[in-house]
């Protein structure tokens, strides 16, 4: 049975080691060891070997080409003046792993890294790593996109301070904390007998369908949001005491948890709102399970970095 360790970009074999964040001392012995292991981010696109991939379009079916990480040293101090120096924890050699968020400005262009690769688009990047790296890559882009959108105090406004290796920034001037936030997305999928409810947004590739999805209002539970979400966008009326929790995905778009559910399906007259998805319709199993495997004539899914595609996997699965 898959569990959320088994979903892309959740997390590897890898130690945060959360108690070294607030001991700088520490942190600097660890970002100066010969064995460090260290990563450029920027703008939320990390630095990776070779020439760029094609832009990420959703729904396409190009197959992406294994591409590792550029993984620098201590020396990516020189090469990256001026950025933020993320603390991600230890492999399982206890080898201390960082991130460097660099400037907006930052150029590769004369410097000695201007060879050896491009910054790539996350959706595509995701899609090219290995699970380690993608977690990593994960983690740092939703730590970064944090610091790049709260630089001010939501308490007085005046600017933070980044801390505890990124994981925190304090203000100065009224001492408030403020951590990085994540939120909870239901994405579920709506069952009725031997079919399920998919839907496609405005935009989308002809074609391409996938799960529902929404994010969890203040005061809900998960499976609450799952079935008003249904409800809203499609007219489907479930139950959320009949929905089924399956695993969790983090999505770093910016800062999600991708919550897969399960949920039967009390009525099948469906009611699009066009404000919320271009459209929706009834597959059954069959269909689904040729969408997976690329053999539909007309239609085709999400691939296996997307939660929603394991989502529609343990369905296809349960026959």
């Amino acid at each position: 049975m898959i569990t959320s360790n088994d979903i892309p970009l959740a997390s590897k074999p890898l130690d945060r080691a959360a108690h070294h964040r607030t001991d700088r001392v520490w942190l600097d012995e660890a970002f100066q060891r010969p064995d460090v292991l260290v990563f450029l981010m920027r703008n939320g696109m990390p630095l990776m070997e070779g020439p760029a991939s094609p832009p990420f379009q959703v729904g396409s079916r190009r197959e992406a080409r294994p591409r590792p990480l550029v993984w620098l040293g201590n020396e990516a101090a020189q090469y990256a003046q001026g950025a933020l120096r993320l603390f991600l924890g230890k492999d399982r050699n206890g080898t201390p792993i960082f991130a460097l968020r660099v400037p907006e400005n930052f150029t590769l262009e004369g410097s000695l890294l201007e060879c050896v690769g491009e910054f790539e688009d996350m959706r595509a990047a995701i899609a090219s790593l290995s699970p380690l790296e993608a977690n990593l890559v994960s983690t740092a882009r939703s730590i970064s996109e944090w610091h790049r959108t709260h630089g001010y105090c939501a308490n007085c406004g005046s600017p933070s301070e980044p801390v505890d290796a990124g994981w925190k920034r304090v203000c100065p001037a009224c001492e408030s904390e403020h951590f990085p936030r994540t939120d909870p997305v239901a994405i579920m999928l709506p069952i009725r007998g031997d079919a399920c409810l998919l839907g496609r947004s405005a935009g989308w590739p002809d074609g391409f369908w996938s799960c529902l999805a929404g994010f969890v209002e203040p005061g809900e539970t998960l499976e609450q949001a799952a079935c008003r979400e249904i409800a809203e966008e499609a007219g489907v009326t479930c139950l959320p005491e009949n929905a089924e929790y399956l695993f969790c995905q983090p999505w770093p778009f910016p800062s999600s948890l991708m919550v897969g559910i399960h949920v039967p399906a009390e009525t099948t007259d469906i009611t699009i709102d066009p404000k919320e998805i271009e459209a929706a319709r009834w597959f059954s199993r069959d269909e689904v399970r040729r969408m997976m495997a690329g053999e539909h004539d007309t239609a085709f899914c999400p691939p296996a970095t997307a939660i929603a595609h394991h989502v529609m996997k343990a369905w296809v699965d349960q026959d």
